[in-house]
């Protein structure tokens, strides 16, 4: 069977991006008083209850591992737009500017997934789902490291890439439970 990565990745992100919109209208842009330690315990929580559901493969909360793979995505987002911004950007953001940033960051996102897909032959296509989820934990502890070293790194990415990564990777989770 033909795949179409750019087309699955659009899919996906289509309702990570409307859902994200319609919580921005409901909730505006409270996300902004949140620092970049407090998303990455966000993007901790999500995945720790996927890889919980994994294993124990019952939800006492009626809610699958999906909303949780698109809570990922979002606040993979959320982080990268507030990495760029400082105490001077408004805490509310108008909703065009938002969609902006969502999309810029997207973009910029799957730029780089097409450019790893091209090395590694799209190898997550073979992966379980739980190796994603377990990617992303990696991830999130590697993220959490830096943070804890005030972003200093000695030979490695900083934290947007990881952001990037954890992103690319839950997407590929959400293409591979057919989310598309």
């Amino acid at each position: 069977m033909a795949t179409n990565t750019s087309q699955e990745f659009d899919s996906v992100i289509a309702v990570c991006r409307s859902l994200f919109l319609k919580k921005t209208q409901d909730y505006g842009t409270a996300w902004r008083i949140l620092r970049l330690s407090s998303i990455t315990d966000q993007i901790f929580i999500k995945a720790q209850r996927i890889r919980t559901l994994e294993e124990k493969k019952i939800s006492k909360v009626g809610e699958g591992i999906v909303p949780e793979y698109i809570g990922i995505i979002n606040y993979c987002i959320i982080a990268m737009m507030q990495a760029d911004m400082d105490e001077n950007d408004p805490l509310e953001l108008e909703l065009n500017r938002v969609q902006q940033l969502f999309d810029q960051k997207v973009q910029e996102t799957k730029d780089l997934m097409f450019a790893k897909n091209h090395d590694y032959g799209e190898a997550w296509r073979d992966m379980r789902i739980s190796s994603l989820t377990d990617l992303i934990l990696m991830k999130i502890f590697r993220v959490k490291q830096i943070e804890d070293n005030l972003g200093a790194t000695v030979v490695s990415e900083g934290v947007n890439a990881n952001y990037q990564d954890m992103l690319n990777y839950a997407v590929f989770a959400l293409i591979k439970l057919e989310l598309k």
